[in-house]
């Protein structure tokens, strides 16, 4: 077995959350509108991505890199190399990849992993290019060489290493049944440290009741799986629970002192609760250009406030308490040094990713459940009790788009991804095949694009294979997406003709007909919607216009239901609102069609799909009222 002396690094790594496949050692095997603004506080200054590659020990000359973009550059066609040139190629691309130069690295290895290119060692060449891609999150392109490593070279020496590299790709897409029977492949004594460690490390981001019970139905013996689920059910505080914990106590002979599902203390309960939304709100910038592109966080604390109104009258009052964070960081750290935070009951806000990361933080620290109203990155409450998203997230709109296609369109037929190349797209995107295949379906294809760019929307569509598939979704909300798309589908005869998955956002847009996508067999995602007729939505409009003198935009809309949610649960269950959010149903909400944390959930769980009837708008999957 080859790479042995290195693997007590991985150990130690692995230990540490950051496993790193043998690089060095391969490289030597052999071949083989605006509310009013608020009164806000002063502050102090205002009155886990993939682990890089080891670096060789061994001196080598530097590479060129290739110049930063604001987007990795599409990848090259596949080249090939005249024999006498392999060679060469291959040691370039391991010393690139010794130095970091990820892209680099794949560029030089990729050509040698095509079984027509009759390289001797194109097995090395496939491994060490799927690890350049992790080191790229690049997961999907790591997992297709890792499928071509194990299909063309199955008596590859190194086997068990893409076995344990295959379990984390697997796992950083959320993959856990793959990447579970990936490594159950191994067998038990060889890597089995490394194996555990591994499991270890991504078994406590799951947080779906449904995909725990499959897995322990699959794998019945696995203590890791075992342990990690018991915590799970911990975790969730459930009474309903109780039964499974105790069989897997016996089972893997856990801890019963630890393992125990105790009733959730309720807190001393408080005549009011108090509530800090932080928010940069630049009150330090009075030009006309800072307000107009800051509308949308007056509009969103108008609505936390119309909101605060309805909780007094309904006997549930909090102090909305306004601080100001700017549009920089820095001005957050000092809102955060503040004593005063530190004895809130709900934190509300920011909108900046590198600002919510670090409120998240505090959150933690000081243990105050904290609430992101924009934001529907799932990576930002991963592994943290304390911090919720308001919002579903990218991952959970593509996991639940795909079972809705699946039940409702089937499976029979393969399904065609196309998707905006930005993060949130991408996340949705990756979701939705994941959860499409596991429930036994085909995805043909998954193309990003730039919405931006008309040719690059063009060139996503062309060569599709629109008449042999049974529905194509477009996670797109730019017009240029919505064109095109109905113009490559008017193309297929309307007996051929795709479903179509939309974002809702289309039917806000003044470039596209509504008819066009009331006809066909057209399902939009819609995570934003609201019913303009509901008792509810015209209450909370009515109050709106009567105090701002405005209709309502979304975010509006967003604040009034965030905070009457989650004021509703402190009252209800005190600031350690967790265990009990966990078990309280999926409920219609104020303003918009739902909302539900259960399970642990920590983004909203209802994603609701609406389709056009006659030019009117039905919810296909509305939850139950309360």
């Amino acid at each position: 077995m080859l790479l042995t002396f290195t693997r007590w690094r991985w150990l130690a790594l692995i230990c540490l959350g950051l496993w790193l496949p043998p690089l060095a050692a391969l490289a030597q095997a052999p071949a083989a509108k605006p509310a009013a603004s608020p009164t806000a506080k002063p502050t102090a200054a205002k009155p886990m991505a993939s682990p890089a590659a080891p670096k060789s020990a061994a001196s080598k000359p530097a590479l060129p890199r290739p110049a930063a973009s604001g987007a990795p550059a599409a990848p090259a066609a596949p080249r090939r190399y005249p024999p006498g040139e392999q060679g060469a190629h291959y040691r370039l691309g391991k010393t690139a990849l010794d130095q970091d130069n990820f892209e680099m690295a794949r560029r030089e290895l990729e050509p040698l992993t095509a079984p027509d290119a009759r390289f001797a060692r194109a097995a090395d060449a496939t491994y060490l290019s799927a690890v350049a891609a992790t080191r790229l999150s690049q997961w999907a392109e790591a997992e297709q060489l890792l499928n071509l490593l194990r299909h063309e070279y199955p008596t590859y020496p190194n086997l068990p290493d893409v076995l344990l590299l295959q379990g984390q790709v697997s796992f950083e897409q959320s993959d856990f049944d793959t990447a579970l029977r990936a490594l159950t492949e191994l067998p038990d004594t060889t890597l089995a440290a490394e194996r555990e460690n591994l499991k270890a490390a991504y078994l406590p981001r799951l947080k779906d009741r449904a995909t725990w019970q499959r897995l322990l139905a699959r794998h019945p013996q696995d203590a890791a799986l075992g342990r990690a689920a018991a915590e799970f059910l911990v975790a969730a505080g459930s009474e309903t629970d109780r039964a499974q914990l105790d069989q897997l106590v016996a089972r893997f002979s856990l801890d019963r002192r630890r393992y125990v599902i105790r009733p959730t203390p309720r807190a001393a309960r408080k005549a009011s609760y108090n509530v800090a939304v932080l928010l940069p709100f630049e009150l330090n910038d009075p030009s006309w250009q800072t307000q107009r592109k800051n509308q949308f966080v007056t509009d969103l604390y108008a609505g936390l406030r119309l909101a605060q109104d309805s909780l007094q009258r309904a006997g549930r009052p909090v102090q909305l308490f306004a601080y100001d964070t700017g549009a920089d960081t820095l001005t957050l750290k000092g809102v955060l040094a503040l004593p005063e935070l530190a004895g809130m009951d709900l934190l509300v806000g920011p909108i900046y990713k590198s600002g919510a990361r670090l409120l998240a933080r505090y959150a933690q620290q000081h243990q105050i459940a904290c609430v992101n109203p924009l934001s529907q990155d799932a990576a930002l409450v991963a592994d943290n009790p304390w911090h919720y998203l308001f919002s579903a997230s990218a991952t959970t709109q593509g996991r639940e788009a795909a079972q809705f296609a699946f039940s409702t369109v089937g499976g029979g037929r393969p399904a065609i991804i196309l998707h905006e190349d930005s993060k949130d797209e991408a996340d949705f995107a990756l979701a939705y095949q994941v959860a499409y295949e596991a429930l036994g379906g085909r995805v043909a294809a998954r193309r990003p694009f730039n919405p931006a760019a008309d040719e690059s929307v063009a060139a996503a569509f062309a060569g599709l294979d629109l008449a042999g598939a049974g529905h194509i979704v477009v996670a797109s909300d730019s017009y240029r997406a919505g064109r095109q798309t109905f113009t490559a589908l008017r193309a297929v005869p309307a007996a051929q003709r795709p479903a179509l998955l939309a974002p809702g956002a289309w039917l806000d847009s003044p470039r596209l007909e509504p008819t066009q996508l009331g006809t066909g067999v057209t399902y939009l995602v819609h995570p934003k919607y609201f019913d303009a007729a509901a008792p509810g939505y015209r209450r909370f409009r009515a109050q709106y216009l009567e105090r701002q003198r405005l209709p309502p935009s979304v975010f509006a809309g967003t604040g009034y239901e965030l905070l009457l949610y989650f004021g509703q649960l402190l009252h209800q269950y005190g600031p350690s609102f967790q265990a009990g959010l966990s078990v309280e149903p999926v409920v219609p909400g104020a303003v918009f069609s739902g909302l539900g944390y259960p399970d642990g959930a920590h983004d909203n769980q209802h994603v609701p799909f609406t389709k056009l009837e006659r030019l009117d708008v039905q919810v296909l999957n509305p939850p139950l009222p309360r």
